[in-house]
């Protein structure tokens, strides 16, 4: 009796290929509604679920694949005489290789323009029953639930003639992982955010955490972005927490853009129109302490840019960028334990809105991430001297910086770029004058932002002693008074966004 393989897949990418290999190698295929659809029209031999079933598809196809022959077939142990009976009495055929790719509902749920009603449609049923049923009979049974692993399926298959049983073990944990996380989105979803659960997966033990006393290991979760290390050293812990701040930071600007982290902290962030210029001017802002530092770009990294690294003989610890020119890795490649990561950039409309979770007191903190963008609408002038073009398109730029800056921060800013950074400082004033001191003669013509308002008018005083032409804060303290008249004593601009950018 020949080998069945079951399929039902919402992602159709790779499936006429993956039919066609496995009808060659022997397998008769069973499919559903759409999926029988598509490999019909591909001239591929299907038997149709409802053929089994003798019982068609039902209430709009929410019910199809739940029948004992279905079920029946995945589920009873081979090599079990009562299980072997009893499936040749009920005339239940074994289906050998479980391919199903759930709704998605993640993406519906997402999508703004889909009703509750929509969401609700895309909670699959039948899909978790039978990659759970085949992932728990993988003693027989291979089960897929992940496009990713059709080449390594069908390489087992036609070198083998059949899978391993470490092979279906592993498919079998990749199943129960991926159907957990589906759930506890539903979930999420269903108790509008009171419930959430983090699945870790795919762990990997780092060199040590924090300080080498510790421990430390990276996960990936079920929201997990799409990134690869192309060369160098193994990652460390901080490295993935800087890697993570500079590509967080560098995806808020649409223009060519260039990030510089050190220690959880940008130390130069500069827009251009070209992005080797952006990456100097990055670089030129703080050169003091862009000693081992984490770069993002927001372009592809170019050769220019690694010929100015080799050449400016800068200690980088990682780059992280949407891409590499060829050149450039060639380049790179001299710098042995440098290492790089290809992450996929998602534009500002495109970026989901994900969870940022911390652990605190036994328990853990949830908060949605800081996605919000200010523009010129949401600004306020509160002195009688207005921004200029040039000001406003600075103050803006230098918001999107002080939001990643950890607070209380302050940042300095001229010609989008960033003279000047200080950073998780106890007071405000504090913070503006390391700013100042990082800035020296460039904070002359400099716009500044706060990322909270002015509990007093101390630091726009000490901002207005270096050259400070223009200040972008949210407002909203009870001195505010104070503060917008102490702007216009000192001739001043100060403009207001009414929004907060704490990040601790």
């Amino acid at each position: 009796m020949p080998k069945r393989a079951l399929l039902s897949v919402s992602d159709k990418n790779g499936l006429i290929e993956l039919a066609q290999r496995l009808q060659a190698a022997g397998f008769e295929l069973i499919a559903t509604g759409g999926t029988e659809k598509a490999l019909r029209e591909a001239k591929i031999a299907v038997t149709g679920v409802e053929t089994i079933t003798e019982f068609p598809e039902c209430f709009s196809g929410r019910v199809k694949t739940m029948h004992p022959k279905i079920m029946g077939g995945v589920l009873f142990r081979r090599n079990d005489q009562v299980h072997e009976q009893e499936a040749q009495k009920l005339g239940i055929q074994p289906i050998d290789l479980v391919i199903v790719n759930l709704y998605p509902f993640a993406a519906t749920m997402r999508d703004t323009t889909k009703s509750r009603d929509d969401v609700i449609e895309q909670i699959d049923i039948g899909g978790p029953t039978l990659l759970r049923s085949a992932a728990k009979n993988h003693a027989s049974v291979t089960v897929i639930c992940d496009p990713n692993d059709y080449a390594p399926l069908l390489e087992q298959i036609e070198n083998n003639g059949d899978t391993t049983i470490e092979f279906r073990q592993q498919c079998a944990a990749k199943v129960f992982q991926h159907t957990a996380a589906y759930d506890a989105l539903i979930t999420q979803y269903l108790t509008d955010g009171r419930t959430t659960d983090i699945l870790l997966t795919d762990g990997k033990k780092l060199r040590y955490g924090e300080n080498p006393h510790q421990t430390g290991m990276y996960y990936k979760t079920d929201t997990g972005g799409s990134w690869k290390q192309l060369q160098g050293k193994e990652l460390s812990y901080l490295n993935i927490l800087d890697a993570d701040g500079a590509w967080t930071t560098v995806q808020d600007f649409s223009e060519p853009t260039v990030v510089m982290v050190k220690h959880a902290n940008p130390c130069g962030i500069a827009s251009d129109a070209s992005i080797d210029n952006a990456f100097q001017r990055a670089y030129d802002a703080d050169r003091l302490s862009a000693f081992g530092v984490i770069i993002a770009f927001n372009r592809p990294c170019t050769a220019a840019i690694a010929k100015n690294i080799l050449d400016q003989k800068m200690f980088v610890e990682v780059i992280i960028a949407p891409a590499y020119d060829k050149e450039c890795l060639e380049l790179l490649s001299q710098k042995q334990n440098l290492r790089l990561i290809e992450a996929k950039k998602q534009e500002k409309k495109d970026r989901p809105q994900t969870l940022v979770y911390r652990s605190a007191l036994g328990g853990m903190l949830v908060q949605d991430e800081d996605h919000r963008t200010v523009t010129e609408a949401d600004l306020t002038c509160v002195t009688t001297k207005k921004p200029t073009p040039q000001q406003i398109q600075d103050l803006l730029f230098a918001w999107a910086c002080v939001k990643h800056a950890k607070s209380n921060a302050i940042v300095f800013v001229k010609d989008k770029t960033t003279v000047g950074i200080g950073a998780g400082q106890t007071s405000r004033v504090d913070a503006t004058w390391i700013a100042a001191r990082r800035a020296g003669e460039k904070a002359q013509g400099a716009v500044m932002a706060s990322d909270a308002f002015f509990p007093f008018s101390d630091s726009v005083e000490e901002a207005a002693k270096h050259g400070i032409v223009a200040v972008i804060q949210p407002g909203g303290s009870v001195r505010d008074a104070e503060v917008f008249a102490k702007a216009e004593e000192l001739g001043l601009v100060m403009v207001t966004t009414s929004v907060r950018a704490f990040w601790h």
